[in-house]
């Protein structure tokens, strides 16, 4: 059964409860072969931190349930 992961490489985020972070931005990606196995991702924040969080989100602990939010950037050319 694969993981149903929520953050990919490159995505660009903020915690929802740690707004002194700033912004990140997803810079690893990993995810395990072996089943039940843990998907992660590593995110760098504006404040100069590397943070690790699990990324599935069939896990109870998935970085969507404890804060992480994609941030939505629209274009005006595509409205």
């Amino acid at each position: 059964m694969c993981a149903r992961t929520y953050l990919k490489l490159g995505d660009r985020v903020r915690h929802i409860n740690y707004v002194f972070w700033g912004i990140g931005e997803v810079i690893e990606e990993r995810k395990s072969t072996l089943p039940g196995g843990l998907c992660l991702v590593k995110i760098i924040f504006e404040d100069g931190t590397e943070r690790s969080f699990i990324n599935n989100l069939d896990h109870e602990m998935c970085c969507y349930y404890t804060g992480i939010r994609v941030i939505e950037e629209v274009s005006l050319w595509e409205i």
